[in-house]
């Protein structure tokens, strides 16, 4: 990265850098000209495999399990996804799915299933998953409409489709999401380890976008699952869901991040050396303006996207509001970041193999998943909504019941 200086933030400690800077140096040497973007499943396996074995997704787990630190470090996963993005869209996806995937499991399962579950995830040697949209559910996650019925005294039956599942036809296992019945709505669902050879999954199609990931639809007809790989309580699977992505909302933020620091650092590079009636590009005041405009884009992301991570990690137990908000805010800067590198670079920004290209297909599904910026919207509203609603209750000596619970 030319700009580097983000690092010398109060949000970070001596630890974060120096993982920074040794990520660095590792994926620009290990990963930024060895990926296979036409052949994406071995591409994933093999990253997750070399991902592991230097080491990196021990982030992904608690130091419980061989993991780096003793509870998660959003921090940490933000600067890997961060680092990893700049490289390549595909190493950073690679390293975000084994911690999504298993992030229920390190949350709220039992010992018994984290140790089972967690090490192998770490050392690269099993792929991870999470299974929670819907053809009909993808935001509305109260929608679900996925089934786990009762079969006998210790499983359950699922039935259902889930679709857009990340790692979906190479994972090994997946954290499924299901309608468990002990309430109407949110308060109904339930979170299940599903293992990918279980009898009754299987892969009803596979999903082509326009920047390439493992993708697919999954049929789960009859599927037998014990209890004891139930995630969280009865009925809790939305609460496990949510407390996930509480988490790893942030590092969508991150991600993005990478990509726009990677478009700005390639425009300024071109915009240096080009040369255009007899000066560099970069002598032209509306290439000057653009330039600003991505930098400030960049560093207003990053605050908000850090500023998430170190509240996560101080202590705080919910932060809707601070991640909604890295994750909208930084994943639409990165789209007009990287359209303004494309237009700087000209005819070369919409070739295919010009590095700019390849962002502005991997920026724009970043805006949709882990909730689209119109669902991070009413996230932020409805936050502040409350904040109102419970000051008025204070000033009035009343109690309220929360509209948005």
């Amino acid at each position: 990265m030319i700009d580097s200086s983000f690092l010398s933030w109060p949000f970070f400690e001596e630890r974060h850098r120096h993982f920074a800077r040794s990520l660095s140096a590792w994926t620009a040497d290990e990963i930024r000209h060895s990926v296979d973007h036409h052949d994406v499943d071995a591409s994933c396996r093999d990253l997750v495999r070399r991902l592991g074995e230097a080491g990196w997704l021990r982030a992904t787990v608690p130091e419980a399990y061989g993991g780096l630190t003793p509870t998660y470090d959003v921090r940490t996963l933000c600067l890997a996804r961060e680092i990893l993005a700049y490289h390549d869209g595909l190493a950073d996806f690679a390293f975000a799915m084994q911690g999504l995937g298993t992030g229920p499991i390190t949350l709220f399962a039992s010992d018994e299933m984290k140790q089972l579950y967690l090490p192998p995830v770490m050392r690269g040697e099993a792929i991870a998953a999470f299974a929670l949209s819907e053809p009909e559910a993808g935001s509305d996650v109260a929608a679900m409409s996925t089934m786990a019925a009762p079969d006998g005294a210790d499983h359950v039956r699922i039935d259902g489709l889930k679709t857009w599942i990340s790692n979906g036809g190479i994972a090994d296992h997946y954290v499924v999401f299901a309608r468990s019945g002990e309430a109407p709505g949110a308060r109904g669902l339930s979170a299940y380890i599903v293992d990918a050879d279980t009898p009754g999954l299987t892969i009803e199609s596979r999903i082509d976008v326009i920047a390439p990931h493992p993708l697919a639809t999954l049929r789960f007809d009859g599927c037998r699952v014990p209890v004891t790989k139930r995630v969280g309580g009865p009925g809790e699977g939305f609460k496990v869901a949510m407390a996930t992505l509480d988490v790893f909302r942030a590092t969508v933020g991150a991600a993005a991040l990478g990509f726009a620091r990677r478009a700005m650092d390639d425009a300024l590079m071109h915009a240096s050396s080009r040369q255009l009636f007899g000066a560099p590009l970069s002598d032209l005041q509306m290439t000057q303006a653009a330039l600003a405009d991505m930098a400030t884009a960049i560093d207003t992301s990053a605050l908000l996207v850090y500023r998430s991570a170190w509240t996560k990690d101080h202590g705080a137990a919910r932060v809707t509001r601070e991640a909604a908000m890295a994750k909208m805010h930084a994943t639409e800067c990165a789209q007009s970041v990287i359209d303004k590198a494309v237009q700087i670079f000209g005819g070369l920004g919409v070739t295919k193999g010009v590095k700019v290209e390849e962002l502005y297909r991997e920026i724009r599904a970043l805006r949709i998943y882990e909730g689209a910026t119109e669902v991070q919207k009413i996230v932020i509203a409805r936050e502040f909504i409350k904040m109102t609603d419970a000051a008025r209750s204070a000033r009035e000596g009343k109690t309220c019941q929360e509209r948005y619970p």
